[in-house]
């Protein structure tokens, strides 16, 4: 059996903007949110696949132009080379188990890290916002 991950360890911050704890109690992954003093452990699972969905839904009906810009910054950008990546990107919410199971790198959630990107959540674990800084809001498009 594959050990569970946290996919966004040191990226978690509760509403006030304070880092929040990644831990395990046994196999399971928690993200621990201080409540004044008491410690609420949440699901990582349910967090991290709440931000996979929406990084998912940023990517819808964007396939095309980012296959492009994958492929360029590749240095494969060939019509085949474009159509593989644009394939993947059309169906990236078939991958998220697979996704999760991996997750990111060290390396790079400390580049997410350094670029802004964070994750907020609230103490019942509910996700509140996604900062992905440099990002379009939908209503700038």
């Amino acid at each position: 059996m594959t050990q569970k991950k946290h996919m966004f360890s040191g990226l978690v911050v509760d509403e006030g903007d304070n880092p929040v704890d990644a831990v395990f109690v046994g196999d399971d992954p928690m993200y621990v949110v201080d409540d004044a003093g008491f410690r609420r452990h949440i699901d990582a699972g349910k967090i991290d696949r709440a931000v996979l969905k929406v990084m998912a839904d940023m990517i819808e009906g964007h396939e095309d132009e980012l296959s492009k810009q994958a492929a360029t910054m590749l240095g494969q950008d060939d019509l085949f080379s474009q159509a593989m990546l644009e394939n993947q990107l059309l169906n990236i919410g078939d991958q998220l188990d697979q996704m999760l199971a991996s997750g990111i790198p060290e390396e790079g959630r400390a580049y997410l890290g350094m670029m802004g990107f964070k994750v907020r959540i609230n103490l019942h674990g509910d996700l509140i916002e996604v900062v992905q800084p440099g990002m379009i809001a939908p209503d700038e498009e």
